[in-house]
């Protein structure tokens, strides 16, 4: 009997080993292996790549934002690189074509993703919803830059990052705010005292380190790893503007303070020059959409930062642009735009300057910066006796800031820049100056030769 039993037991084990190792043959033949594709969208799980923890944490995210329709939009610049090399393909894969998982499933910390913050209609209990599904959410929030100015608003929070992990993988959410240049900002992410700074690897955050602008893009919903996902449209341009996106915020208390000691000048002749200025440099950031960057200088550039306005005892707007960055038609588009040239200093090799004028009197001065190893100059000319003088700047990056309900370019290194120029009284104002002999950063360049003349110094 006992024999019987052992024989009985052991027919039995064999019988199920085989079957086990059928299954197993089975399973790998129809549900793993590449040969067999895609199979249908509901066995994405089963597919190559897409059983990652990446994956998953993006499928979950996509789905919630759909189900509550949040249209969030891929910002991470990892990703946008890949698709946008593989944009055509993209574009023509459909969800049932996707074969194996490209994007979506590398090991990474983060995935990124912003949502303009005026299109999201139901705030109310996302963040909640977030977690009912199983992510750990983390929310930052501050007060709303755009109402500094206004003492009665400023202090309004608005939710500029969230941070939700699922399992390894975390979904970071950027939100878009509107400024009044018709352009998205998004702010720092800053973790406050009671914040676990060990949530996520934050330093390896690909925004959130400064604030940063971005031109409002156009988007377009296509398929990547199986998700519809939203991007924009140029996904090359978008990566273009993100390593020189960074924002600069005016000083709004720091300019009341300034003012309170100084009293604003709001006679009728100062506001209506700089309705004027204000009109001047919206033309003049039109005329050079032809592809010249530029950046408020000089007495633009100081008042912008010491008061949050435009210079009142001026009468002109200064502009700088890096000499590589020149372009022969740009006189000719000045012409066109309605602003002609008042005088031409100087070479494209040697301090070049370019001046036009506005209405009214206002002019246009743009000055052309030049790099030497350890420092920037830009060059002035003195018309009548053809004396030349360098003025020296420690070199400065470019940030983008809002000066009269504009999205424009000032140097990152505001102050270093400024105190060059202006020395370290920069914040009290001087009622003379002469641009020969008052900037500390001044020096004499030469003389232009007479034979140059014709050259060098157009007057009109």
């Amino acid at each position: 009997m006992s024999r019987i039993n052992k024989n009985v037991i052991l027919a039995l084990l064999t019988l199920t080993s085989s079957a086990f190792l059928l299954f197993q043959l089975y399973y790998y033949k129809h549900c793993l292996s590449p040969k067999n594709g895609t199979g249908s969208s509901k066995s994405k799980g089963n597919r190559i790549g897409f059983d990652s923890t990446q994956w998953r944490a993006v499928q979950k995210f996509v789905m919630l934002t759909s189900s509550q329709n949040v249209p969030v939009f891929l910002i991470d610049p990892w990703i946008l690189d890949l698709i946008n090399k593989n944009l055509e393909q993209v574009k023509n894969t459909s969800q049932s074509s996707t074969s194996d998982c490209r994007f979506f499933c590398v090991p990474r910390d983060f995935t990124a993703f912003a949502l303009q913050y005026h299109l999201w209609k139901n705030e109310d209990g996302w963040f909640q919803t977030a977690e009912n599904v199983g992510f750990q959410c983390l929310k930052t929030e501050s007060k709303d830059p755009r109402l500094d100015g206004i003492d009665s608003l400023s202090g309004t929070e608005i939710p500029l990052h969230y941070v939700c992990k699922l399992a390894t993988h975390a979904i970071h959410l950027v939100f878009f705010h509107e400024r009044s240049g018709n352009y998205l900002w998004h702010g720092h992410l800053r973790l406050q005292g009671h914040m676990d700074r060990k949530f996520v690897p934050f330093r390896k955050l690909q925004f959130g380190r400064y604030p940063g602008a971005f031109d409002r893009p156009e988007l377009q919903q296509v398929t990547v790893d199986g998700l519809d996902v939203l991007i924009p449209k140029d996904p090359g341009r978008f990566l273009e503007e993100i390593p020189h996106s960074r924002f600069i915020e005016c000083r709004y208390k720091e300019a009341r303070a300034f003012l309170q000691q100084y009293l604003e000048d709001n006679t009728v002749d100062v506001m209506a020059f700089r309705r004027r200025a204000k009109e001047l440099l919206q033309l003049a950031a039109n005329t050079l959409k032809l592809g010249v960057p530029f950046w408020l200088s000089s007495g633009t550039c100081l008042v912008r930062y010491r008061q949050c306005s435009i210079i009142p005892c001026s009468k002109d707007v200064d502009l700088g642009i890096f000499i590589q960055d020149y372009k022969p038609d740009i006189i000719l588009a000045f012409q066109n735009a309605g602003l002609p040239l008042k005088h031409k200093f100087g070479k494209v090799e040697d301090s070049l300057e370019l001046s036009f004028q506005g209405k009214d009197d206002v002019k246009l001065d743009i000055f052309f910066f030049y790099e030497e190893t350890d420092h920037m100059w830009n060059g002035g000319t003195q018309a009548k006796t053809g004396k030349r003088f360098k003025y020296l700047f420690p070199k400065f990056t470019l940030c983008w800031t809002e000066f009269v309900d504009m999205k424009v370019h000032v140097p990152c290194e505001t102050v270093d820049y400024i105190e060059a120029n202006y020395g370290k009284t920069w914040t009290i104002p001087v009622k003379t100056w002469d641009w020969k002999s008052s900037p500390p950063n001044v020096q004499p360049n030469g003389v232009w030769p007479i034979s140059e003349w014709d050259e060098v110094i157009q007057l009109y």
